[in-house]
């Protein structure tokens, strides 16, 4: 006796599925706006941050024809003044030399930065202009910092460095202290550059670190950090040059970007750092959207202010990740509302199982293509990518509705109808292979596009679930299928199973993957087991 997919069984299972998308889709949404409890900031002044003005659409410091008005220093640093103490600079030129001469009128300090990369001529011009500021304006200056992550990015030797940082100190006179910055690992591996230093500057990112570190545990990552510092350079001062967490962005083992994240990482850091009287600063002032082309969606969100100048967060009282987060709830809504619009021209369903199938399914759909929008808008940098994301956000949709068509047929009663598997799920087998690859290869700065993805990975899964005449799928298509699970597999190893969302990444390749083989099977071992039962007959 054969097992019907379409079974009374296999139906219940798939009205299940709907309901749990439709709810999961709503409790996301609802969750991202619930208020979450957090430790006050002492104070909502934080006495330095990293301040660069580069926010505007297009606008980079690679450009080196980029230029920042006075005006515009003048106006973010007076409006700075009301929450910082000091402002960290990362350059000379591109109108960033302003910086001091503009922080003095709003008894602001700064700690002033000379860029230092591969280019000898461009590093001369630097320190050209960094020694003539630092001598124009030495009240001002907290301290002159020569180079950032120069170590870090294999640019210079420690020597080189330590000659820049000879001829600044030489330049300048003694009661402005000179610093390079570095990642602490850096300082440590390099310990001779303390000897032309007046203070060791480190950055400690508890996201960044190669072993990541999840918010709960960051801060005293921190202080163990900073007391192994301090222990490698004895009588030598130790500031956190930068310290920090991001909001939007890929999570990193356990290390999820986040608005709530952030934070609570900055509160927390804020009381840590009151209560041992230590000099730091921040990263940084506003999100700088230009990052995003270096280190991807992360790397533009980890201002305290967003690139409008809005505060992201307060420093007391509770922090909500997504407040306008009904808007998931409306997309749902609309979502269901188009898929039922799309169904009136079936006329042969029965009763309102057709029409219930039609709004779960689109329900869902709307909630995770919602999600996939806000990753959209935080990610997408310039004409490119939105043209690439549109486009594959319509294929999703249009993916969508094809597959609920089908599965609302089918749970309605229906007369059957060959199903939808064919170029179009071969298209998102490839496009799921190629991401995956990506993913494993190059991985650090891309984000997971769980939302597009939920639609046809979970679509065709039911579909194949209530399939009654499954079609042997292609050789390319097996193919794929085959690359997919040892693709997330890897990609979850790779974050040593820490990282819940490579789970359900996992999981999607696994529910588009999983019914081609059972296809391939099926078809493959069907032709035997009817001779079987015919000689058995016989």
């Amino acid at each position: 006796m054969s097992f019907s997919p379409s079974s009374r069984g296999r139906r219940l299972v798939a009205w299940l599925a709907l309901v749990l998308l439709a709810c999961a889709g709503a409790a996301w949404w609802w969750a991202s706006g619930r208020p979450v409890n957090l430790p006050d900031a002492p104070s909502a002044r934080i006495a330095c941050v990293s301040y660069a003005p580069f926010r505007e659409p297009g606008e980079t410091p690679l450009d080196p024809h980029a230029f920042v008005s006075p005006g515009r220093i003048d106006a973010d640093l007076r409006a700075l003044s009301a929450r910082f103490d000091c402002v960290r600079t990362y350059s000379q030129g591109q109108g960033l030399s302003a910086v001091p001469g503009i922080a003095a009128r709003y008894h602001m300090q700064v700690l002033m930065g000379i860029w230092l990369g591969r280019d000898p001529k461009a590093n001369a011009e630097q320190v050209a202009l960094g020694i003539a500021t630092a001598r124009k304006y030495p009240a001002v200056l907290r301290g002159v910092i020569v180079g950032n992550e120069v170590l870090l990015r294999g640019e210079l030797s420690s020597g080189q460095i330590a000659g820049y940082l000879a001829e600044v100190r030489a330049a300048l006179p003694a009661s402005i202290p000179v610093s390079y910055a570095d990642v602490w690992e850096y300082w440590l591996r390099h310990p001779e550059l303390a000897r032309s230093v007046d203070f060791v500057t480190v950055h400690i990112l508890p996201y960044w670190e190669d072993q990541p570190v999840p918010p709960e545990r960051a801060i005293q990552h921190v202080e163990n950090v900073y007391a192994k510092v301090r222990q490698a350079f004895p009588g030598k001062r130790v500031m956190i040059g930068e310290t920090g967490w991001p909001s939007e962005g890929r999570p990193r083992r356990g290390a999820s970007a986040s608005v709530v994240n952030e934070a609570r990482y900055l509160r927390e850091f804020l009381r840590y750092a009151a209560s041992v009287d230590m000099p730091y600063n921040v990263i940084e002032t506003f999100d700088q959207p230009w990052k995003r082309a270096q280190e991807g969606t992360v790397g533009g969100y980890w201002g305290i202010f967003d690139a409008q100048a809005r505060p992201k967060f307060a420093m007391q009282g509770p922090v909500v990740e997504v407040p306008r987060w009904w808007l998931g709830w409306l997309a749902g809504v609309a979502g269901a509302a188009l898929f039922v619009l799309a169904g009136l021209r079936r006329r042969r369903w029965q009763r309102g199982r057709g029409w219930l199938a039609l709004g779960l399914a689109g329900f869902a759909s709307g909630a995770a293509l919602a999600w996939q929008w806000r990753q959209m808008a935080y990610a997408c940098r310039d004409v490119r990518e939105w043209t690439l994301s549109l486009v594959a956000f319509l294929a999703a949709l249009f993916t969508a509705l094809r597959l609920a068509g089908w599965l609302a047929g089918r749970l309605a009663g229906a007369p059957y109808k060959p199903a939808p598997a064919g170029r179009l799920r071969f298209a998102w087998l490839f496009v799921l292979a190629l991401y995956g690859l990506l993913m494993v290869f190059d991985g650090r700065y891309r984000d997971f596009p769980l939302g597009l993805f939920e639609l046809p990975c979970a679509g065709y899964a039911l579909v194949a679930w209530l399939d009654e005449r499954m079609r042997a799928p292609s050789r390319e298509a097996l193919f794929l299928a085959t690359w997919l699970p040892v693709l997330a597999t890897v990609v979850v190893a790779l974050e040593l199973g820490e990282n819940p969302v490579t789970w359900l990444w996992l999981l999607l390749n696994l529910l588009i993957a999983v019914p081609v083989f059972a296809a391939w099977r099926r078809t493959r071992f069907a032709p035997i087991c009817t001779s079987t039962m015919l000689d058995e007959i016989h």
